[in-house]
């Protein structure tokens, strides 16, 4: 009647582990190895009760076996529950690394995007100002041939005046020497006349006299 006892105790507590096993066994079937799954086998096996008419025949040292088996078999599951929960928190600690590897990963895509955007902006800007600067100077270069060709036309103009101005004065001084040459002429001719005139009277010039007196 004990041994019936213990064995009922054990197999309600082997049940009720092999109930929370079975979720954990199934998530985990994959990794089970068939040596594995012959132990849990004869296990299970090893405490099932015996037939009504045995029990008087069994000793009591093969209650204390069965005993064993089924603490062990009890420990079993709380053995795989914590390689479970190893297993899960690696697989937590794997899924973090992804996690913070695919976050490094799109901010280097936009770091790489914003300094992208950043060279295009400046270099839009550059050509921007280039073209002002080409447009600036070509607006300053026409100006300057434009102020060029009036200064030429004034130079022109000037230089022109100038030279009318030097031919009025060399038309002028060509007069000038025409009439001192011709007044040259005019008193060549009246000195000729007096000194011959005075030799015909004998006189002698008053003037002269008077030149050499003083």
């Amino acid at each position: 009647m004990l041994y019936q006892l213990v064995v009922s105790s054990a197999l309600r507590r082997h049940r009720s582990s092999s109930r929370d096993f079975s979720v954990m066994a199934e998530e985990g079937a994959k990794k089970a190895t068939p040596v594995e799954a012959e132990k849990d086998v004869a296990e299970e096996k090893a405490v099932l009760p015996p037939p009504p008419g045995a029990k008087d025949k069994t000793p009591p040292a093969d209650e204390c076996k069965a005993l064993i088996i089924v603490e062990k078999v009890a420990e079993k599951p709380r053995a795989e529950k914590k390689k479970t929960h190893r297993g899960s928190l690696e697989r937590d600690v794997a899924l973090a690394k992804v996690e913070t590897e695919k976050r490094g990963s799109l901010i280097k895509a936009w770091e790489e995007n914003e300094k992208a955007k950043a060279e295009n902006k400046a270099a839009k800007k550059l050509s921007s100002i280039l073209a002002w600067e080409n447009t600036k100077k070509a607006t300053i270069d026409a100006q300057l041939k434009t102020k060029e060709l009036e200064l030429e036309k004034k130079k022109a103009e000037y230089a022109e005046k100038m030279k009318n101005k030097k031919a009025i004065a060399h038309r002028e001084a060509e007069e000038k020497r025409a009439m001192a040459v011709a007044r040259r002429g005019e008193e060549v001719l009246k000195a000729e006349e007096m000194a011959a005139k005075y030799r015909a009277t004998g006189l002698t010039p008053k003037k002269l006299l008077g030149c050499f007196g003083a």
